[in-house]
């Protein structure tokens, strides 16, 4: 049995599939490229593959069609919106994904973001290095910040990362309310987070943070009207998609002083355009997409395909599989 492993991995979790199978890895952070459709195919057929282990690869319907040798496809990341899963469940092969597996990354950037937003960190090391701390006062008076103890702080879903993020949230004493059809007012109130609707956290928060995935129910839902609806002295944060936001309404309400500052992770281009307006707003704090880029986040998902993988190769059902219908 081969495995082909395209997805950044452990060495240990490598190590000990290794003992098990024949693995074939090249990491597209290593390579710094993306197989075609044609590539994945002819790699599947000759070099006789039937584990294909992806991150950031699209793994299209073509692959599933011309490249029968292909038994089972492992995701390393939550979603599979890149891979063609009802061509995978037609043709019988089981698609495996990470649920959660950068959860705790993406939970501890965005405290870090709503900290450096209200301590004004980033600003405060350029002052420092840029050499423009003279007066030994003078920060005091430009510098002086807020607190997260005792704000209101609103999570726009409340699924794994938002949980994770109320969770850190209560060591702040922080009043936190969540936003999310798809979970009940009991289950937010065991994990001290008060349930409410869209409207009335915008309302409510201090910080707005959001933290649910891109689908048709959830493009635009923070809309200008609703961004409209928040206090001048409140913070956004988001961490998640940049499509579940009305970005030009945003950046005029972050120009206008309608709101005081924002955090971003997520952007509609990647890298950001020279020319996008973002970049001329000064209250501001930007981050290249690094939400769950973390040795440990690595390290979770390989742990968690690797297990899957094993439970495959013993005839056992994996854990995380996407398309259930397909095992019998």
């Amino acid at each position: 049995m081969r495995a082909l492993i395209l997805a950044p991995f452990a060495q240990s979790v490598l190590d000990r599939l290794k003992l098990e199978m024949d693995v074939v890895y090249e990491s597209w952070m290593d390579t710094k490229r993306l197989l075609s459709s044609q590539e994945f195919v002819q790699r599947i057929q000759e070099q006789d593959i039937p584990i294909l282990v992806v991150e950031a690869d699209f793994v299209q319907s073509e692959v599933f069609e011309r490249a029968p040798k292909l038994k089972f496809l492992g995701v390393c990341r939550a979603d599979v919106i890149h891979v063609d899963v009802a061509a995978a469940t037609e043709r019988g092969v089981p698609v495996v994904n990470t649920p959660a597996r950068n959860a705790v990354a993406v939970a501890e950037l965005t405290l870090g973001l709503m900290l450096s937003l209200l301590r004004k960190i980033p600003a405060a090391h350029n002052m420092v290095s840029s050499g423009k701390w003279v007066d030994p006062t003078d920060a005091y008076f430009h510098m002086r910040g807020s607190e997260l103890w005792r704000k209101t702080v609103g999570i726009v879903g409340f699924g794994a990362i938002g949980q994770q993020v109320a969770r850190r949230l209560g060591a702040f004493d922080s009043t936190v309310l969540a936003y999310d059809p798809y979970i009940g007012s009991e289950k937010m109130k065991e994990r001290g987070v008060a349930k409410v609707d869209l409207d009335e956290l915008m309302k409510q928060s201090d910080i707005v943070t959001v933290h649910c995935a891109t689908t048709p129910e959830t493009v635009g839902l923070i809309s200008g009207q609703r961004l409209s609806l928040m206090k001048a002295t409140a913070y956004f944060v988001n961490a998640a998609s940049a499509y579940v936001v009305d970005e030009e309404a945003l950046v005029r309400a972050l120009r206008e002083r309608r709101i005081t500052a924002a955090a971003f992770d997520v952007y509609r281009t990647w890298p950001v355009k020279p020319d996008d307006p973002i970049l001329k707003l000064d209250n501001v704090v930007l981050t290249p997409h690094i939400g769950g880029a973390t040795d440990e986040s690595v390290l979770r998902h390989s742990r968690m395909m690797a297990d899957d993988i094993e439970r495959f190769l013993k005839g056992e059902r994996p854990k995380n599989l996407v398309n259930p219908q397909v095992w019998k």
